[in-house]
């Protein structure tokens, strides 16, 4: 139950961030860089990962699982992509130098 709460208060921080770039953890444990310039953004029950100027990522708020970087600069988002064919995919965004603060 911690967890779940804790989950929901780091993804609705993150709403409106912006990313300096986005990359893949991929099966292989190398990760590649999948967009750059961007923002974080909820819309409805989804949240998106928009880069690139495209969507590079997108899942169901309540499927997300996200923690921050232990240096506060991105943030770790596993959960079963939707434009994938709910392909379960681990991607890490990269904040930008000038980050609006958390509410």
């Amino acid at each position: 139950m911690f967890k779940k709460s804790v989950n929901k208060n780091i993804v609705k921080r993150l709403d409106g961030r912006h990313i300096k770039y986005v990359t893949e953890r991929m099966p292989d444990g190398i990760d590649s860089v999948i967009g750059k310039d961007g923002a974080l953004i909820i819309k409805g029950d989804e949240f998106l990962v928009y880069a690139s100027a495209d969507v590079v990522f997108r899942v169901k708020t309540d499927e997300l699982q996200a923690s921050e970087l232990l240096s506060l600069e991105g943030v770790i988002l596993t959960a079963p992509d939707i434009q994938r064919n709910r392909e379960v995919r681990t991607v890490i965004a990269y904040y930008t130098h000038y980050t609006r603060y958390f509410k």
